[in-house]
């Protein structure tokens, strides 16, 4: 489905972070496969291993997520942590009734960090993208507490990432192989 250049909030820029690019795979036999790749994180502040399993407020440190608008205005809301928490959450419309998604095995999330490049790939068993629209968005902390909000579009003033303005990867129609 693609790769996708996230664009930095203008009211809040990175100290070390270049570019972040997301990619979305769709393996018919395993699920989605999602990874973004960070140029620049000598600054990053990575949340310390916490196991895997479901966690809340993960935006309030670095993390991944994608927001899935399939049909109408209702939407999910994935969360994946370098610590290897995770959140699954769907709502009604715009940040409403919010309710958890059941995720069976739950994903599965690995990283791997150089000198320059972090790279975050997330698995998302039996989750498929049918139709649609898609966000993929990020929240980098870098050292001395300094975040910067990244995403496929940004709306006027504060960054938001449900705001179905930052959902603008079209999903085509399915073709798998």
């Amino acid at each position: 489905m693609g790769t996708h250049r996230l664009v930095c909030h203008p009211d809040t820029p990175s100290v070390a972070v270049k570019n972040i690019t997301a990619t979305i795979f769709d393996h018919p036999a395993s699920g989605l496969l999602l990874r973004w790749r960070v140029d620049g994180c000598s600054a990053l502040v990575l949340p310390g291993y916490a196991g895997s399993g479901r966690g809340d407020d993960l935006w309030q440190a670095t993390c991944f997520e994608l927001f899935a608008q399939q049909s109408g205005n209702a939407y999910e809301e994935f969360n994946f942590s370098p610590s290897q928490r995770w959140a699954a959450y769907r709502f009604s419309a715009y940040r409403e009734n919010r309710q958890d998604i059941e995720a069976g095995e739950g994903p599965v999330i690995d990283h791997q960090s150089g000198e320059q490049l972090f790279v975050l790939t997330a698995k998302l068993p039996g989750f498929k993208l049918d139709t649609g629209r898609v966000g993929l968005s990020a929240v980098i902390e870098e050292q001395g507490g300094i975040k910067s909000y990244w995403a496929l579009a940004h709306p006027a003033g504060e960054p938001d990432f449900h705001d179905p303005s930052c959902f603008i990867a079209a999903v085509p129609a399915p073709q798998r192989v």
